[in-house]
């Protein structure tokens, strides 16, 4: 009987291989499935398994990879390999959602590997390649419950400073990703950047969604108490707590000469760059409400302060972010 797949737990290649492609022939440290660290699982196109070792050597080679404490994993592909490779350009357009890249890995050899779950690629180095550089977000990381002492974690950098007087200060958006080419960085921003993506953690997080809603309500109140229109700040209404999150937007604010501001408000402890759920409600609201529909993105939010910051855009959200579809209602 095949083992089944359980998260943290640990694996021999063997017990992976009868996971993956049960019924074909396992040979020990030989083959596909004994010996490589790059395996397509069988009749599943784009589908793959990594064995990662950490410290592992190949010829002159000494692989550098960690993780860092939200998950990011910093992999290196085969030393031969180079971003032309047809493998490669398939990792840089992995799409989490139509195919899957399961983490096995171990802190040295003979040792077991620990199941670590599916990745999601964040981005790779356009500067080096043989081996190519890549950051993949661990999707079902659960920290420190993962790890040994001797894991060598790398710690995600926090910013340091005296924060500003208000709790959400704007910034401008990031620029758009070109469509096939991933997120390409160079050497120098690969390595210092390590940035966690958290679309689907911050979706089941309410908490941390109501924290942003309760900044962008007193934003919206500041800057119309501050412009001379104090009763209009005083009739702000929160929607997603009156009502629920079947309106299509959580806050209805207001124009100084009194138009309706429709504000959908997305929050996220990771940067500007991360990606975000949006509901087809949502979606349908802002396409009927363009001309007064904003989305207040809140990135980079820190629990211990309570501050954070943002940037909007407005209008139909289809005009201004790449909406995959992600899943689908089967009626008949």
């Amino acid at each position: 009987m095949s083992p089944s797949l359980v998260w943290g737990q640990t694996y021999t290649r063997e017990e992976v291989h009868s996971i993956f492609a049960p019924g074909t022939r396992f040979t020990p440290q030989t083959g596909t499935w004994g010996l490589h660290g790059i395996v397509a699982i069988p009749d599943r196109p784009g589908d793959f398994v990594f064995f990662v070792t950490y410290g592992q050597k190949q010829g002159s080679h000494h692989f550098d990879e960690g993780i860092t404490s939200d998950g990011v994993l910093t992999w290196q592909s085969q030393p031969k390999q180079r971003l032309s490779d047809r493998q490669i350009q398939g990792f840089i357009e992995h799409d989490e959602d139509r195919n899957t890249i399961y983490l096995f890995l171990r802190e040295a050899a003979r040792h077991p590997y620990k199941y670590l779950g599916r990745l999601k690629y964040l981005s790779h180095d356009a500067e080096r390649e043989q081996p190519v550089h890549f950051k993949w977000q661990i999707i079902d990381w659960n920290g420190g419950e993962a790890t040994h002492p001797e894991m060598p974690i790398q710690p995600l950098a926090m910013g340091t400073g005296s924060l500003p007087e208000e709790k959400l200060h704007p910034s401008s958006p990031p620029g758009r990703r070109p469509n096939g080419q991933g997120r390409a960085e160079s050497t120098q921003r690969f390595r210092a950047r390590k940035v966690a993506d958290r679309a689907r953690q911050d979706a089941r997080n309410r908490e941390l969604g109501l924290s942003g809603e309760l900044l962008v309500l007193e934003y919206e109140r500041t800057a119309l108490r501050r412009a001379g229109f104090p009763e209009l700040a005083a009739s702000i209404r929160h929607v997603s707590v009156i009502e629920g999150d079947g309106a299509g937007y959580d806050i209805l604010s207001f124009e100084p000469n009194g138009a309706k501001k429709y504000i959908e408000v997305k929050t996220t402890t990771g940067g500007a760059e991360s990606d975000f759920f949006v509901s087809s409600a949502e979606v349908a609201f802002a396409q009927v409400h363009a001309k007064s529909y904003y989305l207040y993105r809140v990135f980079d939010f820190d629990r211990a302060s309570g501050s954070a910051s943002f940037y909007v855009v407005s209008g139909s959200l289809e005009k201004q972010f790449a909406l995959i579809a992600t899943q689908f209602r089967a009626a008949r």
